[in-house]
């Protein structure tokens, strides 16, 4: 069964958390494009805003914002999403998804624009690093 998650990376700090989308919210980020704004609450992240940065569909391509809608398609690609070259001047086609977000996506990346009251740290709590016994 799929689920989608969001990604929410932390420019000052540098960390990133992972949140399960509920169904019901999957509704909001439908429709939307990479570099729209988000509210937080939607995620349980009160009073933060959300800039959308990309994401992949439930084959694991890449969304590219330079692709428009929400189509798959196989592109000649010589840097950036989804493609980096071993040689300067290469090119190859790959399969990358549109900049559109559809019902096929199941991981959105975004970054946060404005934070909120509450530390993200306090709000998705993790579970802690588990030790390895050797």
């Amino acid at each position: 069964m799929r689920v989608m998650q969001l990604i929410i990376a932390d420019p000052k700090n540098g960390k990133s958390y992972k949140v399960e989308i509920p169904k019901d919210k999957e509704v909001e980020f439908v429709g939307k494009k990479i570099g729209d704004k988000v509210d937080g609450g939607v995620v349980g992240a009160a009073g933060y805003e959300l800039e959308l940065t990309g994401g992949s569909d439930d084959s694991g391509f890449p969304m590219r914002s330079d692709v428009a809608g929400q189509r798959k398609i196989r592109a000649l690609l010589t840097k950036g999403v989804g493609y980096h070259t071993k040689e300067k001047g290469m090119q190859r086609k790959k399969v990358v998804r549109g900049n559109t977000y559809s019902s096929s996506i199941v991981q959105i990346n975004a970054k946060i624009v404005k934070a909120g009251p509450i530390a993200l740290d306090e709000l998705f709590k993790s579970e802690g690093k588990k030790e390895e016994k050797k």
